[in-house]
C-alpha cells in the first residue's frame, strides 16, 4: 500500500515539463485545457488551433457505477462496432515524436487518431506535428491514463497499437461488469477502479472527490470486492502482515541489519514483550513467531496518518503514505493489496461529513496531535472495489486502461508490461526496490 513505481514499470508523469494542470487532466481533474503557447521560438508554428479545445478530456463528473456511463459504455461500443466493420486500424511505429518534428510517421498518426476521435477529420496529411496534432495526442494520453507529454514514444505507441477489434472486446466485457452495479449502491458510495488506480466517493448520484490511488502489484493483487467503511484510524501504528514479514522484511535484515531500527519497527513476543532483532535468527523464518509494529509518524509509517478500516476477508484497507510521489506516476500497480490515497484528509473528511463531532478541523487536529485517535462512522458507507478496464463517459469519451491483472481474457491488451521504466514518451521513470517500510506496507 505506499509510493513509487514498480520494477520496469514507473512512468514519471511531472517529468519531461509537464505541468500539475497537464497531470491533473489526465487524471480527469481538470476542465481547462492549456493550449500550447503560439510559435515556441519557431515562427513556422506559430499558428494557432481555436479547435484544440474541442479536444480536452472533461473533468469527470459522472459516477463509473451509474446509468450513465452503462448508457454511454453500450453507445461506445456501437460506436466501436462502426469502426471495426471499417476495417479498424493500422498499427504507427516510428521515431520518438513531439511538437516540431517532421516525419512521414506524422501522417499515420494523424490518421490513427482521427479514427479514434482525437484528432479531428480536418487535420489533414500533413508530416509535420503542429500543435493540433499534439493537443490530439494529449487527448489521446488521457484516454488512456498516460501522462499527457503529448510526446508519441513507446507507451503511446504501444497503446495506439492495440488493435480497435480487441478494443471492442474489451469494452463489451466491462459492460457485463458495470451492468452488475445497476442497482441501489447507495446514497453515499465510494468506487475504487483498481486499473485506473482512480477512487472517487459520491453522494446523490454526483462525484463529490476524485484521489488517485496506489493500487496492488501484478503479485500482490487489490481484490474486487464490496465492502464497508467502519471507522478510521489517526496516526495508526502499523502491524506488518506474515506474508510481508516472509517476502520482505526477513530479506531487508539480511541485507541491512539496522533497517527495522531506522523505520522504528519494534519487535515483540508472543508474550507482548519487546525484544532485540538480534534474538531473531534471520537466515531462517524465525522472524514470523513474533509481531512487527511500526510506530506512529507521517514522514515514517507506512501507513501516513490516516488507515481507513473497511470490513473485508481480505485484510485489506485504504491509508495515507509518507511517499506521496507515486501519486505523480502513470503506473501506480506499487502495493501489496491495500490501497493508497492522494488527498486522503479531503476523502476523510467526506467520510466523517456526517459524523457529529468530525469537520475539518477537528481531523486536522487529531493528526496534527501525533497520538493514536478512533473515529467511528455514525453510518456505514459502502466502499467497491471494482476491475474496469473500459468504459465511455457521457461526453462521448471511451476510456481505456491496462488490463494489468490479466482479467478481461484478451492477451493483446498488456500495452505497457514490456515497457521499461523511464519510456521516451517524455514521463522519466524510476524503480524502486523496497526501500524504507513505505515501500511495502500491507
Amino acid at each position: 500500500m505506499s509510493k513509487p513505481s514498480s520494477p520496469d514499470l514507473t512512468r514519471r508523469a511531472f517529468a519531461g515539463g509537464i505541468s500539475l494542470l497537464g497531470l491533473a487532466v489526465g487524471l480527469g481533474f481538470s476542465t481547462a485545457f492549456a493550449a500550447p503557447a503560439d510559435g515556441f521560438g519557431q515562427a513556422e508554428w506559430a499558428q494557432r488551433y481555436d479547435s484544440d479545445a474541442r479536444l480536452v478530456v472533461p473533468r469527470a463528473t459522472t459516477p463509473l457505477l451509474s446509468p450513465e456511463t452503462l448508457s454511454a459504455t453500450e453507445q461506445a461500443i456501437q460506436h466501436y462496432q462502426q469502426i471495426v466493420g471499417q476495417g479498424g486500424w493500422q498499427p504507427v511505429n516510428g521515431p520518438t515524436l513531439k511538437l516540431g518534428s517532421r516525419n512521414q510517421t506524422v501522417v499515420a498518426l494523424r490518421q490513427r487518431l482521427m479514427l479514434s476521435g482525437d484528432l479531428d477529420a480536418s487535420a489533414g496529411t500533413s508530416p509535420v506535428f503542429d500543435s493540433y496534432v499534439e493537443a490530439g495526442v494529449k487527448r489521446f494520453q488521457a484516454r488512456h491514463g498516460l501522462g499527457q507529454s503529448g510526446i508519441v514514444g513507446k507507451q503511446t505507441y504501444s497503446a495506439m497499437n492495440i488493435p480497435a477489434d480487441v478494443r471492442l472486446k474489451q469494452l463489451e466485457t466491462n459492460l457485463v461488469r458495470l451492468r452488475s452495479f445497476s442497482g441501489n449502491l447507495g446514497r453515499r458510495y465510494v468506487t475504487a477502479n483498481i486499473p485506473a488506480a482512480m477512487v472517487e466517493t459520491v453522494e446523490d448520484g454526483q462525484i463529490q472527490t476524485l484521489h488517485a490511488a496506489g493500487v496492488g502489484r501484478i503479485d500482490r493483487q487489490s481484490p474486487v470486492m464490496q465492502a464497508r467503511v467502519l471507522d478510521i484510524n489517526f496516526n495508526p501504528y502499523w502491524t506488518v502482515p506474515a506474508s510481508i514479514i516472509r517476502k520482505d522484511l526477513i530479506p531487508k535484515m539480511q541485507q541491512d541489519p539496522e533497517y527495522l531500527a531506522e523505520n522504528k519497527i519494534r519487535i515483540f513476543n508472543k508474550d507482548n514483550q519487546e525484544v532485540s532483532a538480534r534474538q531473531i535468527n534471520w537466515n531462517s523464518l524465525d522472524a514470523v513467531n513474533y509481531k512487527f509494529r511500526q510506530d506512529p509518524g507521517g514522514d515514517v509509517n507506512s501507513l501516513g496518518v490516516v488507515r481507513v478500516n473497511i470490513a473485508n476477508p481480505y485484510g485489506v484497507y485504504m491509508h495515507d503514505t509518507p511517499a506521496k510521489g507515486v501519486f505523480g506516476d502513470d503506473y501506480r500497480f506499487v502495493s501489496s493489496g491495500c490501497m493508497r490515497l492522494q488527498n486522503i484528509r479531503d476523502y476523510v473528511a467526506w467520510l466523517l461529513k456526517d459524523t457529529p463531532g468530525w469537520d475539518r478541523d477537528h481531523i486536522d487536529q487529531a493528526i496534527a496531535s501525533g497520538e493514536r485517535v478512533d473515529a467511528k462512522l455514525a453510518e456505514p458507507v459502502p466502499v467497491y472495489w471494482v476491475y474496469i478496464t473500459g468504459w465511455g463517459t457521457p461526453q462521448g469519451i471511451v476510456q481505456f486502461r491496462d488490463d494489468i491483472y490479466q482479467r478481461d481474457g484478451l492477451g493483446a491488451v498488456v500495452a505497457y508490461q514490456a515497457a521499461p521504466a523511464g519510456g521516451d514518451d517524455g514521463h522519466g521513470g524510476h524503480t524502486v526496490g523496497m526501500k524504507p517500510a513505505d515501500q511495502q506496507e500491507e
